[in-house]
């Protein structure tokens, strides 16, 4: 059935006619991704012989989905006029067909409220700025008993989720993927563009208008030390010292996640971070079952200053509730969120990360990142609160709340040529 409001541009029409059960766009700015799996959702809403059809388009944050997506999803089909037989509920983002078919907008930040669902098709909408395991434990398993269909696309921020998908969809020959840079398609004005590269960092207009992974994440805290322990081999494989205790550092969520980073203070003010955990809606007793299976000896245990508000049902803090199960908390100093990005900033360069067991919180550290105001064209004071505010905080309250048994402060500068895992460690 065609869609007498959306007449496709050349480039859309050769994604389509490609299209496979599985698919990966990356593309640059204004090339009109959005707008293309908006309307295959529709098409497959309206062509759909199910009655109980269901279709999602998933965006970073809630708020996100809203502003661009919903006038999009009204506006193509076709809101205002008389042949439009599409119901449109504002409090849930949704558009219900007049077949029993049904489009619902949500939010990737809180990815178990995603869960329990069946889907017949899926968009996801800038996937950079979504952790991975949104579409592998929760999206993917949900489009299993119908074989649903996803699509994926988003502009590179860097390697993280889209990357990763990207490069499994390369290799895959069941998957369709595609990639559309600004000098190849022709959409953009030359005269624009090359406004663009005056205006913007290169690093900026690799990133958004050439489709590179490998350029620099804007407005990151942390990017450049995290490359930094790229090149110096400091992500590598991080073996546990059993003589030496493990302390953990935690940012608890109540309804969100809860991330536990697990460090060991080496020799020479040298940190060896082994290990991160995270998982969501889950109690304390959830989280003290994590760090015994890990069988580590620990030692200092860092918390929020909130950890100490009541809970309503209980009347028990949740440091309280964590004591009772064994787990004694030091509480990290309340200070500005700003002077707890500067600590960590001098806690990185003394920090071995281990690649495997770490690689969600590495990827944090990396995508970490200011708010940007578009309308101002500036960026803010504050950070942007998505997925990677978790691991980022619990790595703040270490940063700022961790002193080394016997010592009155923690080293505040690294000696990078110090290996404080032996000669013959071998770094990937």
């Amino acid at each position: 059935m065609t869609n007498e409001w959306y007449t496709p541009r050349r480039h859309q029409a050769e994604i389509e006619a490609g299209l496979a059960r599985f698919s990966v766009l990356v593309c640059h700015r204004r090339f009109g991704k959005t707008v293309l799996s908006v309307n295959r959702l529709i098409r497959a809403a309206r062509d759909t012989r199910r009655p109980d059809w269901r279709g999602a388009y998933v965006a970073p944050l809630y708020k996100q989905a809203k502003t661009v997506v919903w006038d999009e999803l009204k506006r193509y089909c076709g809101l205002g006029s008389d042949e439009c037989d599409v119901k449109f509920n504002e409090s849930e983002l949704r558009a219900d067909f007049a077949n029993g078919a049904r489009i619902r907008l949500f939010g990737a930040e809180n990815p178990d409220s995603l869960r329990g669902m069946y889907l017949d098709g899926v968009v996801f909408d800038e996937v950079a700025q979504m952790p991975y395991r949104v579409w592998s434990e929760v999206i993917r398993p949900a489009l299993s008993d119908r074989r649903g269909w996803a699509l994926f696309i988003g502009t590179p921020q860097g390697k993280n989720a889209l990357y990763e998908i990207w490069e499994k969809g390369k290799a895959d020959p069941d998957w369709f993927t595609a990639m559309y840079r600004a000098s190849e398609t022709g959409i953009i004005d030359p005269e624009e563009l090359a406004a663009a590269t005056r205006e913007m960092s290169p690093e900026e207009y690799e990133q958004e208008f050439e489709c590179s992974f490998t350029a620099a994440i804007r407005g990151a805290y942390f990017g450049k030390l995290m490359g930094d322990a790229d090149k110096e081999g400091r992500i590598t494989g991080v073996p546990c010292d059993p003589a030496l205790p493990v302390h953990t550092a935690w940012d608890l969520g109540m309804s969100d996640s809860t991330a536990i980073w697990f460090v060991q203070a080496r020799p020479g003010g040298q940190y060896a971070v082994i290990d991160y955990y995270e998982a969501a809606g889950e109690g304390l007793e959830h989280y003290a079952k994590a760090l015994d299976r890990r069988g580590y000896k620990y030692g200092t245990h860092i918390a929020p200053h909130d950890i100490r508000v009541r809970e309503l049902g209980t009347g028990k803090s949740r440091l309280e509730i964590a004591r009772s199960l064994g787990i004694r908390f030091t509480i990290a100093p309340n200070i500005p969120i700003q002077d707890g990005i500067n600590a960590v900033r001098v806690l990185l360069p003394a920090c071995w990360f281990d690649a495997g067991k770490c690689a969600a919180g590495i990827e944090a550290l990396r995508h970490y990142r200011r708010s940007f105001n578009e309308r101002m064209g500036d960026f803010l004071s504050r950070p942007v609160h998505d997925w990677t505010s978790h691991a980022v905080d619990a790595f703040r309250y270490f940063a700022v709340g961790f002193r080394p048994p016997g010592s009155g402060v923690r080293p505040a500068s690294a000696c990078n040529d110090y290996n404080p895992f032996g000669r013959n460690h071998e770094r990937s």
